[in-house]
């Protein structure tokens, strides 16, 4: 089959595929569809970060990304049916009602605050986003509306708060920034996770941002001229500096996240290194440029939109893309866990090869070995734990978040209480 036809399919199959068939994934995978031969293209579009802690903090290295030279092994597509609308990556939750990922309307547009917006009490982020409300879930949490010219709209981030944490107080804490999955929203560490249950043992900020259906955790590609949603922005650039402004929170951070907020995790400690001093990932798609992920993902997602064409946009998806960029991880804390998608301890022996769980968990632990790989090639110490029989969801996230919590505690200097 010739590239120029691969490219058809990939491209024909986003836009009017009303079935995803096993055949086509399997077919486009064998043909490693956006994954040509020789040298790629420039890298990435990662951003100049400002520091927003104290002058000690680490400086950020900007420009491009340096991608790793070691392969990756060809992603085996599991030969199974996946009806359009089922998600492999998928983590058990429902998007937020006003989802920019869902708001097509405004993709590609130039970043702005959504309108009505006033000047308000907090502290602003850098680019003019602002705290528009903040409501209290309990003692120790928090819901914060966030007025965001990177999404072009008002969204919601949850936090959670040491004991002894007072509004008007000077202390600052050491923070964790969690990243949900796709098809998920800014309440899943809390409501399907339980973070607040290994929190609350040390004097740690846990920040939980949207991000989106989609969970790409990337500014979005949108044909080339970027726009809303800016997801890397909103999280890096808004995020960050509106809690470290208005909630207390330090400038010892760590980034952790499940499934496709498992790939927001370890691309923003490469794109922005310094930022974090420890990242952990679970069951992530940690190598989505490697031969049959690009077919895969663009046809899961139905658009292009997000990291472009998986053959002319090449060097978008190596950009984030964890494993290509593991070599930037160096003298960053890395954790990362997952499964081989076979039924394990917490699942039903008798679920079927085609159930999304499965499939998602397979192609996520294919993909955490690639990851495992080049670090090992880029001399990256990282702490793996593939736990082999496994399915894609929070019975064994849980799990891996209670072993490697007093590790990311340790690495962001949080004391117990």
């Amino acid at each position: 089959m010739k590239k120029r036809t691969d490219r058809k399919i990939a491209i024909a199959g986003t836009a009017a595929a009303a079935v995803i068939l096993p055949a086509v994934m399997v077919g486009l995978a064998q043909a490693g569809v956006g994954v040509p031969k020789g040298k790629p293209q420039a890298a990435g579009n990662a951003q100049p970060i400002p520091s927003f802690g104290p002058p000690t903090q680490p400086s950020q290295v900007t420009g491009s990304p340096s991608p790793s030279t070691s392969p990756s092994k060809p992603i085996k597509v599991p030969n199974v049916p996946l009806t359009k609308g089922d998600n492999p990556f998928g983590t058990g939750g429902t998007p937020a009602s006003n989802d920019p990922d869902k708001n097509s309307g405004s993709h590609g547009k130039k970043p702005h605050l959504p309108p009505g917006i006033g000047s308000g009490k907090y502290a602003k982020a850098p680019d003019g986003a602002t705290i528009t409300a903040i409501k209290k879930v309990h003692a120790q949490e928090f819901d914060v509306s966030i007025a965001s010219p990177a999404l072009g709209a008002v969204v919601q981030t949850r936090v959670f708060v040491p004991k002894g944490w007072k509004a008007s107080g000077t202390t600052t804490y050491p923070v964790v920034y969690a990243y949900h999955g796709g098809n998920n929203k800014y309440t899943s560490w809390s409501h399907d996770g339980h973070i607040e249950n290994v929190a609350k043992y040390y004097n740690a900020m846990v920040v939980m941002p949207e991000g989106g259906s989609n969970g790409s955790y990337s500014n979005w590609w949108n044909g080339g001229k970027g726009g809303i949603p800016e997801w890397e922005n909103f999280h890096i650039s808004e995020v960050i500096p509106l809690m470290e402004r208005n909630f207390h929170a330090g400038s010892s951070r760590a980034a952790m996240g499940l499934s496709s907020g498992g790939q927001g995790s370890i691309t923003y400690a490469e794109r922005h290194q310094g930022m974090f001093k420890y990242a952990a990932a679970y069951s992530g798609p940690l190598n989505i440029s490697a031969p049959g992920m690009p077919a895969v993902l663009t046809l899961m997602n139905n658009t292009t939109a997000i990291w472009g064409d998986p053959l002319l946009n090449r060097s978008n998806w190596e950009a984030h893309d964890a494993t290509v960029n593991v070599s930037r991880l160096k003298g960053t804390g890395v954790y990362v866990s997952s499964g081989n998608g076979k039924p394990g301890p917490y699942d039903d022996p008798d679920t079927p090869p085609g159930s999304a769980g499965r499939v998602g968990e397979d192609l996520a632990g294919q993909m955490t070995v690639n990851f495992v790989n080049a670090a090992k090639q880029a001399g990256v110490p990282v702490t793996s734990h593939l736990y082999g029989p496994g399915m894609h969801n929070w019975k064994y996230w849980r799990r891996e978040v209670n072993l490697s919590w007093p590790t990311i505690m340790a690495a962001i200097g949080a004391k117990k209480i």
